[in-house]
């Protein structure tokens, strides 16, 4: 059912509304690993790390909204459940318990490296189809490449 008729082609909808998708789920499970991570870190640069964290939850949160409205602008239905972020997301996973400062700054690194390839390839893909959307991908790139840099110089 469609309550939105797109102004884009199926096929191009079909990519678009793919990414789209995809970049939810990957800027929910940020949030929530970023979360897991705030709440679990420990060590001498507990407090700074903490602080950080919360940006890139912040951050996360703010672009999950936006592409999720972008879908939904589109007539694509925005999937945002648990079930469906365990099942589709491609950042990787925590150890349970404690995180000792320079491990959640690794596993940070890790995440927005694997969810900056990823949206990266989303910019690639709908160039052509739907360049309002390319740009929200390219303005997420950035603020993701900016907080992976700034985690980066964390373990320097």
């Amino acid at each position: 059912m469609y309550v939105v008729k797109s102004p884009l082609s199926d096929a191009d909808l079909k990519t678009v509304g793919e990414a789209l998708q995809g970049a939810l789920v990957d800027l929910i499970d940020l949030s929530l690993l970023a979360k897991q991570v705030h709440w679990n870190v420990v060590g001498s640069r507990f407090r700074s790390i903490h602080l950080q964290l919360d940006e890139v939850v912040a951050v996360a949160r703010a672009h999950s909204d936006t592409v999720a409205e972008r879908a939904s602008a589109l007539g694509v239905s925005p999937d945002g459940r648990a079930s469906t972020v365990a099942g589709g997301s491609g950042l990787g996973s925590l150890p349970e318990g404690w995180i000792k400062d320079a491990d959640a700054v690794g596993a940070l690194v890790s995440a927005l490296g694997a969810a900056i390839t990823r949206m990266r390839e989303r910019v690639a893909a709908t160039e052509h189809p739907d360049p309002v959307s390319q740009d929200i991908f390219i303005g997420i790139t950035a603020d993701l490449e900016k907080h992976h840099w700034m985690f980066q110089a964390e373990n320097v």
